[in-house]
């Protein structure tokens, strides 16, 4: 049997992390974690306000996702988290070096609809452009997928299932 990835969900807001990620956590069969859930009260309430987050506020937020990842090596599992940096996803990777991501990818119009449709989020509509003028999307040397976020929450799932299979097992847990 194939060891599970450890997997990272990322993408701009809207692109339904937190929906595909429990979807793809049951679909391998691994633990699922809300990045959300990391940050700590700081950040929430700087979003909430419509503020964006800036490296200094991202660092423990990251490194809490981090000792997650690392902690699931060789188990497997799935974490949501915007990942939206090269520098970002490094640190997790440094943290968790077997980590792998599926980057929701999406046209800017159909993710500002999503959002203005989702209710008790505290991420506003208005800090979208800033989401993507900070997303820098994997690297040809990171160990990633990119997946479309058109079609159901079951259509994404399993275009990121399949994308998944076509990379490499991680290496074992030692």
């Amino acid at each position: 049997m194939r060891t599970p990835h450890v997997v990272v969900v990322m993408g701009v807001a809207g692109t339904g992390k937190t929906t595909i990620g429990p979807l793809l956590a049951a679909r391998l069969g691994v633990p699922y974690a809300e990045g959300d859930d990391f940050h700590p009260p700081a950040n929430i309430a700087k979003m909430s306000a419509g503020h964006p987050l800036d490296d200094a506020d991202r660092w423990p937020w990251l490194d809490a996702i981090g000792s997650w990842a690392h902690g699931r090596e060789g188990l497997g599992g799935v974490v949501s988290g915007s990942a939206l940096k090269r520098s970002y996803r490094d640190r997790l990777r440094a943290a968790a070096p077997g980590i792998v991501f599926v980057h929701l990818t999406g046209d800017r119009q159909l993710i500002a609809d999503r959002m203005s449709h989702r209710q008790g989020h505290f991420m506003p509509t208005a800090l979208l452009d800033s989401q993507f003028a900070t997303l820098q999307p994997l690297g040809a040397d990171e160990a990633g997928v990119a997946v479309d976020v058109s079609g159901t929450p079951a259509e994404i799932t399993a275009r990121a299932v399949r994308a998944l299979d076509t990379l490499p097992a991680p290496a074992p847990h030692r």
